[in-house]
């Protein structure tokens, strides 16, 4: 496949002047009643308000909901050209769509075309070049999920090298994989064997999320990447390590607890799938769902603790729930601590062992606390 790159600008943003952007993140979730064009109505009004243009679009629905979503964005854009993640995680509240959560830029992207699709948007953000991958998915569906995982990542790399990147400068992944406990070890083999010949410019692995969805494609699985290249001195990449857990690498899991980016715009911190996972590495608390959400919780406050940084600084946030009926429980430690307002995608998607009934991914950015909380409207 080639590979094409073209600019886009917000309104009202200056060519050349890229290095002026802002990222930002923000999640919207459904209302009761809201049908799927309005959810896209209150995203294009976002996206106005903030003077700002999409550079990847990650959304939890029914699959049968997609051609919706994608007609409605139809409806709101005079052009949807940006990625699209669009994965199986069926609202807890019967739904149609889950949430949609939303990266977005306020300066000059570049789109980045694999083939017929846009697969990536690259920026320049606070001295570091960035490269947003998302929607990418094999085409051969018919080939062993392993071998479908292969070819993702040798996708990856192309796509990353036709725009100046190597998967070395790789910080953060998303995996959806159909049927995930039907294949999640030949999963990790294939990516431990893909990373194997890989140095990764931070030292350390990609933090990572790895969730079972099934994705439009029809295929194994379902990816989104994000490369980092700094540009000045002061902007790096580093691994934060999990206070309560130990490496996932010390159970054949290739991802770090969580990863920092640091620019002169500020400190992005992305958080791994985080689950109830001793210190060892076992599974804690078997069946009993109000103590996996506490300890996951716990162990995510422990990391943004390490940090300088708390929850109501979180940007974006997805639960996964094995069992749609146990998304109250989470809800009501939300009530308990007072973070109702949390900026939260509740989703159905198995996690990727069977006595997991729940995990959370989540963002927090120093740059802009509170951004990602939409109101109705």
């Amino acid at each position: 496949m080639s590979l094409l790159v073209s600019p886009v600008l917000p309104s009202g943003a200056v060519v050349g002047n890229n290095n002026a952007g802002v990222q930002v993140s923000f999640t919207i979730t459904p209302l009761p009643g809201e049908k799927v064009s309005d959810l896209c109505r209150r995203l294009a009004r976002q996206l106005h308000e903030r003077e700002a243009v999409p550079l990847h679009l990650l959304v939890f629905g029914k699959l049968q909901a997609n051609q919706a979503l994608q007609d409605a964005l139809g409806s709101y854009f005079d052009s949807v050209d940006w990625p699209i993640t669009y994965v199986e995680g069926e609202d807890c509240h019967q739904h149609p769509i889950a949430g949609l959560q939303v990266h977005a830029f306020t300066g000059e992207v570049e789109r980045v075309r694999f083939g017929r699709r846009v697969v990536g948007s690259v920026y320049t953000d606070g001295g570091a070049r960035q490269c947003l991958v998302g929607g990418l998915s094999p085409v051969a569906v018919s080939l062993s999920p392993a071998e479908q995982t292969r070819r993702a990542l040798d996708d990856l790399e192309t796509i990353f090298a036709g725009v100046g990147f190597t998967l070395a400068d790789v910080v953060r992944t998303w995996f959806y994989l159909d049927y995930i406990l039907a294949w999640y070890d030949d999963f990790n083999r294939a990516r431990t064997g893909k990373y194997s010949g890989v140095k990764f410019c931070t030292g350390s692995l990609p933090a990572s999320t790895g969730v079972g969805a099934k994705n439009p494609a029809g295929s194994a699985l379902a990816m989104a990447a994000l490369a980092f290249r700094p540009l000045q001195k002061n902007a790096y990449a580093e691994e934060v390590a999990s206070p309560l857990q130990c490496p996932a690498p010390a159970y054949g899991s290739a991802f770090s607890r969580a990863m920092e980016v640091t620019t002169n715009a500020g400190r992005r911190l992305h958080i791994s799938g985080t689950a109830s996972i001793a210190p060892g590495g076992k599974t804690l608390w078997v069946g009993d769902m109000r103590r996996q959400v506490e300890l996951t919780m716990e162990v995510v406050g422990a990391i943004l603790h390490s940090r300088g940084l708390t929850f109501a600084e979180l940007t974006r946030a997805t639960a996964y729930f094995r069992h749609t009926e146990n998304a109250g429980v989470f809800g009501d430690w939300l009530t308990a601590n007072q973070l109702t307002q949390m900026p939260v995608v509740f989703a159905q998607c198995d996690v990727c062992r069977d006595d997991l009934l729940f995990e959370l991914e989540a963002e927090a950015d120093t740059n802009n606390p509170g951004m990602g909380v939409v109101s109705a409207g």
